[in-house]
């Protein structure tokens, strides 16, 4: 895909920006019920009884329903997978069944003719629960401290996985530096500004379900619903609307939402689900709890030898359907040491159950993980060993020659272009100049510190990751474009927007391709019933897989207009072209017919086309890699900050990413999501952290409590391109969307040890709040 780099406003900018969107929220049909849930208040509870009688007879109240009543319609899951055989994770129900395993899930659900009515009912169920011991310490879990939550395991792990490759043995007892530390990571969730939601409408003469859901991929929710409630697939229409945000939390299946389509098909009415913030807080999907120990050696001359990690990852009591919750850990035992050479490495992950909510796919997926733990290491063996941060990493990384590259975690790189990277980050900040600034601010007393982190990004996944799954997970998409009377082209494309620009990347493409305004393109995403089957938008692949869908159906479609305009004046196609919707002469650019005129006289007088042609206008294609798992981008990040030594509160001065993603189709896409990705790498990074008591209970379920960084927090974030390779083609294109979140907080952790190195302290536990940093400078 040749390099466009315009930066056109958002397809749907002008109608969100009037107050326009339509999200599922605006949503109401005639004869609509609102559904609310009693959720556990118990981490762990056996559910003994049910009295709904009291409920039901509230006004308002159409139903009340409990596990047993939605078991006809609606079949157990379980998040498995393929790619984990070994993966224990035990059958989840759309409403807790005998025992409640995480406060927050949903045990019974009450239909009401008003939300409000609705939540009165809830407040009248009676349960009889008998509490049972909260399991909250993943350390306590591992190692067997009290009766595992799923007694029919006989233990709370879930997953173990290794990598062991060379002799790290030996390379530890030979190396000249060490460097070690024990990292923590705390649990946070995505915090899309829409919570989830849904409408179910179910049609029982013909057994049709259409939901409206706030969700990234459609299609997959068409197979899961239909598998799951009983259905003929096609007879499932899934719509995603106007999304206000996702992060991966709207890529799974959440159980209050097909409770909510079940007792729509119960109920024989329009059922409308909405989260409110605290209910998002308790069920959406989290992330990122992990302890890791790391371990890296260097020999006497700065290069790597070897790396030793050691991950403990909770997960909550179930896994997630249908792609399973164990990616990050898996993601981490891939990148551990991921942009540099090296020849040995031990890495394991054990994953294991407790009573939190459920934890699963939040954007980067474990790179943020892999990257802080690895660049963590780098930073104290530099420390270590007097070595400059940036040279170390300069003498490690792997070099172009050596692409097509195999590490040694087994991971295959097509090409990254980790030097290219480094060089623009070094034309781009004055080093040199940050150097002295943190010289002089150290003189002074004060608390400086830049931090680096190099990452790599993998995106655009290809059909190995998931496509032996039980539900299917598509990991192509598929785009149609079709030319209207009008002269106005429609584009039907399987990429789903939720905010972040990939339908705007597609429009650009279908316009760039064809010879079209962009006001010449009709764009139609998010529909099941509509749109070509595809993967929708998840792991930083709508314009390397999407993209190049949309470009190769575009390019056809052309094809077919330039054949049909050549008919029509009796020249060859090779001849004409099509620029700014008019037909031309490509000797001298001169105008021939409109494509509206053509397009009339394709569609209703076709007499007139000499040959017999029978234009068809219309065209589609649909793309996935099939020869590599994924496409691989790569970055540096570089972060400056300052702490309050009284306080311990960390300011982040500026911040600044060098990437290379490949051609750009639009340039200011691609520069927000980089700086979204690195705010959201803040908040993990100083703010975000869902914080349980021992019993299992959330103490921060609101945005009063669980801080996300505002625009007072964002520090000025400068991008810097990597020009692309014009050698390379379609196939060097990476996807974005996740690079920011990728290297941030590894940049941040940097940084702020840098800042506490005078004081001869450490820090290696995200979010780095102000206590914690405290704790580490010995003042609590």
């Amino acid at each position: 895909m040749a390099e466009a780099g315009g930066s056109l406003p958002g397809y749907r900018a002008r109608r969100l920006l009037a107050g326009r969107g339509r999200y599922v929220g605006d949503m109401a049909v005639p004869g609509m019920l609102h559904a609310a849930f009693l959720r556990s208040p118990h981490a762990h509870a056996a559910i003994r009884a049910i009295d709904t009688a009291e409920a039901a007879a509230m006004p308002g109240v159409a139903a009340v329903y409990t596990a047993a009543d939605l078991a006809p319609v609606c079949a157990p899951w379980r998040g498995v997978h393929a790619l984990f055989p070994d993966l224990k994770a035990a059958w989840q129900t759309a409403l807790a069944a005998d025992t409640a395993r995480f406060v927050g899930e949903p045990v019974a659900i009450v239909l009401a003719e008003s939300r409000a009515e609705a939540e009165d009912a809830v407040e009248a169920i009676a349960v009889d629960f008998d509490p049972l011991p909260a399991r909250v310490d993943p350390v306590a879990a591992r190692d067997g401290q009290g009766p595992p939550i799923h007694g029919d395991f006989g233990t709370d792990i879930a997953f173990t996985a290794t990598v062991d490759t060379g002799d790290t043995d030996t390379a530890f007892a030979e190396a000249a530096h060490v460097a070690e530390a024990e990292f923590r990571f705390a649990r946070h969730t995505g915090v899309p500004l829409e919570p989830r939601g849904l409408l179910a409408e179910f049609e029982p003469t013909e057994r049709r379900l259409t939901v409206h859901i706030s969700h990234q991929c459609p299609a997959q929710m068409q197979d899961a619903y239909a598998r799951l409630l009983g259905l003929e697939e096609h007879r499932v229409r899934m719509v995603a609307p106007d999304v206000g945000g996702a992060f991966g939390i709207k890529q799974q299946l959440h159980a209050d939402e097909i409770a909510t389509a079940a007792a729509a098909i119960l109920v024989g009415r329009p059922v409308r689900f909405l989260a409110d913030r605290l209910e998002s807080f308790l069920a959406d999907i989290q992330a990122r709890e992990h302890v890791v120990r790391g371990r890296l050696a260097l020999d006497a001359g700065g290069r790597i030898l070897a790396f030793d990690i050691d991950d403990l990852f909770a997960i909550g009591p179930y896994s997630q359907y249908p792609r399973t919750s164990l990616g990050e850990g898996r993601a981490l035992l891939s990148l551990v040491g991921a942009p540099y050479a090296f020849a040995a490495v031990r890495a394991r992950t054990t994953v294991v159950h407790q009573t939190k909510g459920m934890a699963g796919h939040y954007r980067g997926v474990g790179h943020p993980i892999a990257c802080a733990v690895t660049e963590g290491l780098m930073d104290a063996g530099a420390r270590g060993a007097g070595l400059d941060p940036l040279a170390l990493r300069r003498r490690n990384l792997i070099g172009e020659a050596a692409f097509p590259y195999r590490t040694p975690t087994g991971v295959r790189y097509e090409r990254l272009r980790l030097g290219a990277v480094m060089d623009a980050l070094e034309a781009g900040v004055d080093l040199d100049a940050l150097t002295a600034e943190r010289e002089a601010a150290r003189a002074q007393g004060r608390l400086f510190g830049v931090g680096l982190a190099v990452f790599v990004e993998m995106t655009a996944r290809g059909p190995t990751f998931y496509g032996d799954g039980e539900v299917a997970v598509s990991t192509r998409d598929g785009c149609v474009v079709k030319l209207e009377p009008s002269g106005v082209v429609r584009c039907q494309s399987s990429v789903t927007e939720q905010g972040q620009g990939a339908e705007t990347g597609v429009w650009q493409v279908v316009a760039e391709t064809l010879g079209v305004s962009p006001e010449a393109v009709d764009m139609t995403t998010g529909d099941s019933a509509v749109c070509y089957h595809g993967g929708g938008t998840w792991a930083s692949r709508s314009m390397a897989i999407g993209g190049r869908a949309a470009r190769e159906a575009a390019a056809a479609l052309k094809a077919e207009i330039l054949a049909l305009a050549a008919a029509l004046l009796q020249n060859d196609p090779d001849a004409l072209d099509l620029v700014d919707g008019v037909i031309v002469a490509r000797a001298g650019g001169a105008g021939r017919m409109s494509l509206g005129e053509l397009a009339a006289i394709a569609h209703f007088r076709p007499h007139l086309l000499p040959g017999g042609h029978q234009p068809r206008l219309i065209a589609a294609a649909s793309y996935g890699p099939t020869d590599a798992p994924f496409r691989a981008g790569c970055g540096v990040q570089l972060s400056v900050v300052e702490i309050e030594a009284e306080t311990g509160l960390v300011r982040p001065l500026s911040h600044a990413v060098a990437h290379d993603c490949g051609p750009i189709v639009n340039t200011r896409a691609v520069e927000e999501q980089l700086r979204g990705g690195i705010v959201q790498g803040i908040g993990a990074a100083l703010y975000e952290e869902l914080h349980y008591d021992a019993d299992g209970q959330l103490l921060n379920g609101s945005l009063a409590d669980y801080l996300v960084p505002m625009a007072g927090e964002m520090p000025d974030i400068a991008i810097l391109h990597v020009p692309p390779d014009p050698s390379a083609g379609d196939d060097a294109m990476a996807g974005v969307g996740e690079a920011g979140t990728a290297g941030a907080p590894a940049a941040l952790l940097n940084a702020v040890n840098d800042a506490l190195a005078p004081r001869a302290a450490s820090l290696f536990e995200l979010p780095m709040t102000p206590e914690r940093v405290l704790r580490a400078l010995g003042v609590l």
